[in-house]
C-alpha cells in the first residue's frame, strides 16, 4: 500500500476550485459537528491533501476552545489559510447559506401550515427522536469528557445548579472554567483534556500546506493587522446594533435579537447543545419569541438540515420576528426573515473574528494552547447542561399538556415514549445515520396520527 501515497505535494489550488468545494459543503454538512469535520478531513486531508493531518488538527484544537461552532470556525481558519481573508470569509458564508436559505423556508412552512395533519404528523414522529437524539449527544460527550470522578461530580453540579435552582447558563460556564482552572493547578490529572483531538499517525503524502510549509505571508501575525480586523468587525457588528437601535429602540424585537444572540455567541462552548438551553432560557422564557414545544420542533428541523446545528437560532428567530409582529400583522413573513437574519448575523459574526484575529497567533505558536483544565471542566458541566435539556424535551413529548404548576397533567404519551426508546437504541446500540432516524420517526408519526390512533382511540 505504501507504494500508493503520493511522493509530491498536489498543485496550487486556484480560489474558484475552493469555492466550489465550500459551496458543496455547505449542501451536505449533515450529521453535526463531528460529521461535518469528519467530511472535511476526508476530502481536504486525505484525499485533496490541500492541508496536512498535523495542521489540520491543529487548527481544529484551535477551534475547539473558541466559543461557536467548531465545525465553521475550522472552514473558515482552512480558507484564509489558503486565500486570505476572502477565502476564510467565503467558505463560512457558504457553509451556513445553504442553511439559511432552507431553513428559513422550513421555519414559514412550519408556522404557516403547522396544524396540517400531515405535517403534525411528522412533527409528532420526529419530537421523540430529537429528544433521544440529544439523550444521545450527553452519552457521547459524556463518554469522552468524563474521565473520573471530579469531573462527574461537575457534571452533575451543574444539572443540579440549572434543573434545580435555574441557574443562567452563563454562570454555570463561568463557575466551571474558575473551578478548572483552580484545579489544573491543584490536581492536574483530574483536569487533563477531554475536547482537544489527537493526530492518528496515518500519511497520506505530502500536502499543499504541509507540516513544514512556511507560514503565507497573510498569516502572518502583526499587530497592525489584529488592530484592523478587530476594528473591522466590531465597527460592523456595532453598526448593524445601532441600526436596529435607532429604528425600533432598546425594546425592540430585533434589537433584543442582537444582543441576545450576540452574548449566545460567546458561550458555545461545547458546541450547539451546549447552547440550546440559553438559548431556550432567553427565547422561551425571557422574551416568549416562541414556545417549548416550538423549540423542540426547532431543533427537529435543525437536525434534518445541513449547516453546523447552532443554525436552530436561525429558526427562533424566525419564529420569534413572526411572532412578535416586528412589522405588523400584514407582513409576518417579512418579520420572520428579518428575525432569521439578525440571528444568524449576530450568531456568526464572532466566528469569523475569531480566525481572522487570533488565527495569525496560533499560526505562529504552533504549540498546544493552555487552556486544557478549565475547558474539560466546561465540558463536564456542558453535560450536565444538556442532560436538563433531555429532560426538558422528554417532559414536554410524553406530557404534552403539563405545566410547571402540574407537571403530570394531561394524558401520557406511551407511542412517544416507545418512539423514542428505539430512537436512542438506533443510535446507540445500532449506530444508525441520524437523517435516517429521524425519517423512520417521521413515518412512525405519520402511521400514528392517520392509522394507530384512529383505531386505538
Amino acid at each position: 500500500m505504501s507504494s500508493t501515497i503520493p511522493t509530491a505535494p498536489p498543485a496550487p489550488v486556484p480560489f474558484w476550485e475552493a469555492f466550489k468545494y465550500w459551496l458543496k459543503l455547505g449542501f451536505i454538512s449533515f450529521g453535526g459537528p463531528a460529521g461535518q469535520i469528519s467530511m472535511m478531513h476526508q476530502e481536504l486531508v486525505e484525499k485533496r491533501r490541500w492541508i496536512s493531518e498535523h495542521r489540520f488538527l491543529h487548527a481544529l484544537n484551535y477551534c475547539m476552545v473558541l466559543p461557536g461552532p467548531e465545525a465553521i470556525q475550522l472552514a473558515i481558519y482552512i480558507g484564509w489559510l489558503m486565500h486570505g481573508v476572502l477565502g476564510g470569509i467565503v467558505a463560512g458564508m457558504l457553509f451556513f447559506l445553504p442553511a439559511l436559505v432552507l431553513l428559513t423556508s422550513l421555519s414559514w412552512i412550519y408556522i404557516a401550515f403547522g396544524d396540517l395533519p400531515v405535517v403534525a404528523g411528522v412533527l409528532y414522529g420526529i419530537k421523540p427522536a430529537v429528544t433521544a437524539i440529544v439523550v444521545f449527544a450527553a452519552y457521547r460527550i459524556g463518554s469522552k469528557a468524563l474521565k473520573n470522578a471530579v469531573l462527574w461530580a461537575v457534571a452533575a453540579a451543574a444539572f443540579v445548579a440549572i434543573f434545580v435552582f435555574d441557574a443562567p447558563f452563563p454562570a454555570i460556564v463561568l463557575a466551571a472554567a474558575i473551578l478548572g482552572a483552580i484545579g489544573g493547578r491543584l490536581a492536574p490529572d483530574k483536569f487533563k483534556a477531554g475536547g482537544g483531538h489527537g493526530g492518528s499517525n496515518k500519511t497520506y503524502g505530502p500536502a499543499l500546506i504541509d507540516d513544514h510549509t512556511p507560514v503565507p505571508e497573510h498569516a502572518r501575525f502583526s499587530w497592525a493587522r489584529v488592530t484592523i480586523f478587530l476594528a473591522a468587525g466590531l465597527g460592523i457588528g456595532l453598526a448593524v446594533f445601532a441600526l436596529l437601535l435607532t429604528l425600533y429602540g432598546w425594546q425592540g424585537t430585533l434589537t433584543q435579537m442582537g444582543w441576545f444572540f450576540t452574548k449566545a455567541a460567546f458561550l458555545t462552548i461545547g458546541g450547539a447543545y451546549a447552547v440550546l438551553p440559553y438559548v431556550y432560557q432567553g427565547g422561551v422564557e425571557q422574551y416568549g419569541w416562541l414556545t417549548g414545544l416550538q423549540m423542540i420542533d426547532g431543533l427537529a428541523l435543525g437536525e434534518t438540515t445541513p449547516g453546523p446545528l447552532i443554525m436552530v437560532v436561525t429558526y427562533v428567530g424566525f419564529i420569534g420576528g413572526w411572532t412578535k409582529q416586528v412589522f405588523g400583522g400584514e407582513l409576518l413573513a417579512l418579520g420572520g426573515i428579518a428575525g432569521a437574519l439578525v440571528a444568524t448575523f449576530f450568531t456568526f459574526l464572532p466566528s469569523f473574528l475569531f480566525i481572522l484575529v487570533g488565527g495569525p497567533a496560533i499560526e505562529a505558536s504552533r504549540h498546544d494552547i493552555k487552556l486544557s483544565a478549565p475547558l474539560s471542566a466546561i465540558t463536564a458541566a456542558v453535560v450536565g447542561v444538556i442532560i436538563n435539556l433531555a429532560v426538558f424535551f422528554a417532559w414536554h413529548v410524553l406530557w404534552p399538556q403539563a405545566t410547571t404548576t402540574a407537571p403530570l397533567a394531561g394524558g401520557f404519551e406511551w407511542f412517544s415514549l416507545v418512539v423514542g426508546i428505539a430512537a436512542f437504541l438506533a443510535l446507540w446500540r445500532y449506530k444508525l445515520d441520524i437523517m435516517k432516524v429521524i425519517g423512520v420517526c417521521a413515518v412512525a408519526g405519520l402511521a400514528w396520527v392517520f392509522v394507530l390512533k384512529p383505531l386505538f382511540g
